[in-house]
Parts: C-alpha cells; structure tokens; sequence
C-alpha cells in the first residue's frame, strides 16, 4: 500500500500530517463547482470530503457495506483551507483515520493537487455510533475497528 506524499513548499501553515495517508480519490470538478473568481466554491470542498469517505469506508470493508443499513453518522465537522482549487486541477482527497474511541472516531481528510502535492485544504470530521431505530449513541462495531486498524497498519 502507497503512502500519500503532500508538499510542503506551498504553504508552511499546513500542519504535517499526524498520521501516514494511504487512501485516495480522485476528484472530478464540475463548471457549476466554481465561484465568481474562478475557483471552487468552498462549499464543494465536504462533498469532496463525503466522496472520500464513503470510498474510504467501501474500500476498508471490501465493499461489503449497506448504506441503508449504517451506523454511524456525522457529529462534527472543521475545515481549514490553505489554498485555492481550479476547476482544470488535477486534485483528489486524501482519508484516514486519526484514532477510535468507544463511541466515535476521527477521520482526517486533505484535498490535494496531485501533481504538486499542495494541500488545498484540512478537514476533520467526528463521527459517532448511531442507532436510527432508537435514536441513540451506540458503540463502534469492534469488526470496523479491526478492519480500520488493518487498513491503516496501525493499531487503532
């Protein structure tokens, strides 16, 4: 498995990363993704981020997931952008899990000039164990846990 390389020549401001990246996917820009100063609105940014994660998840589980059927769901989420994107970019976003707690975990996601390397944005997001038949906070699946710490390399 690749780790993900990002350059920080472009901006000193862009934290290092905590953790090896080795998930990735390519984004494609639409023109309706761009703002009146010619870069992506930055509201197109969390799609990106929800794109990368639901590959991030299908690829961590082989595939085997029923979204109908999910447990989990988003409690939290920051962005801190570093650097404009332009719709003839190449870019992609780049997944992973910083830690797993008992009832929530943290992912990490950069979207990121593949040709360059420079990271155009940081994005954090908190996600929780969820129960929608009963509304309530449930535990992580131990399984996706165990699939997430393989994936990663990492004892999670």
């Amino acid at each position: 498995m690749r780790q993900i390389e990002f350059s920080q020549q472009h901006n000193k401001r862009v934290p290092e990363p905590r953790v090896p990246f080795h998930h990735s996917v390519d984004l494609q820009t639409r023109f309706n993704d761009a703002d009146m100063l010619g870069h992506l609105n930055n509201t197109v940014y969390l799609s990106f981020m929800d794109l990368g994660k639901t590959r991030y998840f299908t690829d961590v589980m082989g595939g085997d997931i029923d979204w109908r059927h999910i447990d989990i769901v988003v409690v939290h989420i920051e962005c801190d952008y570093f650097a404009p994107a332009f719709l003839d970019e190449p870019l992609a976003v780049a997944t992973t899990v910083l830690r797993v707690g008992e009832h929530s975990f943290t992912l990490e996601q950069r979207i990121y000039n593949t040709a360059t390397g420079q990271v155009k944005c940081v994005g954090t997001t908190v996600m929780a164990g969820f129960d929608p038949a009963t509304g309530t906070s449930l535990p992580i699946n131990p399984e996706w846990t165990a699939a997430v710490s393989a994936y990663e390399q990492r004892q999670l």
